[in-house]
């Protein structure tokens, strides 16, 4: 399911953290990430009691609630710009405030759900909420970004 806003996301092997979407809508996303034991950020945090640092947290919030709705948002047509010609989206986090209050370890499974607050002269602002598989909060917070658009050179 929404397999055409996943194709178009930016990130690719290690560095993408969107498994699925459940839900979307010009007004909320829901989805989901396992993180993997064999991920690249355990080895070293923390040596044999790994834990998922509150970078990479914020990292799938960010991609689940803010930009695979800014590109849905972009090709709905909410915006001027659209996906006519080929380019490559760069999305921009302009801002966050996040709070964490629950560890996530190596293959857990966090459920992302975000609220858009506002989306006008290019940039969105989502209120986005972590939690795990019994509904615990692990984190929350107000990001805002934008997607930039560069037209790709034609060969």
């Amino acid at each position: 399911m929404y397999k055409d806003i996943l194709d178009r996301l930016p990130y690719k092997s290690s560095f993408r953290f969107v498994d699925r979407l459940s839900y979307l809508s010009e007004d909320e996303v829901k989805g989901e990430f396992t993180l993997r034991s064999d991920a690249f950020f355990y080895e070293d945090h923390f040596p044999g009691n790994p834990v998922t640092p509150g970078v990479i947290l914020t990292e799938i919030m960010a991609q689940i609630g803010l930009v695979t709705m800014g590109i849905y948002l972009v090709a709905k047509g909410v915006t001027k710009q659209s996906f006519d010609e080929p380019q490559v989206l760069y999305p921009l986090l302009t801002s966050t405030e996040v709070s964490f209050h629950k560890m996530v370890l190596p293959g857990d499974t966090v459920y992302v759900h975000s609220r858009k607050q506002y989306f006008r002269f290019g940039k969105l602002k989502c209120y986005v909420t972590m939690t795990d598989n019994e509904g615990r909060r692990i984190a929350e917070g107000t990001f805002s970004g934008v997607i930039k658009h560069v037209k790709q050179p034609v060969p």
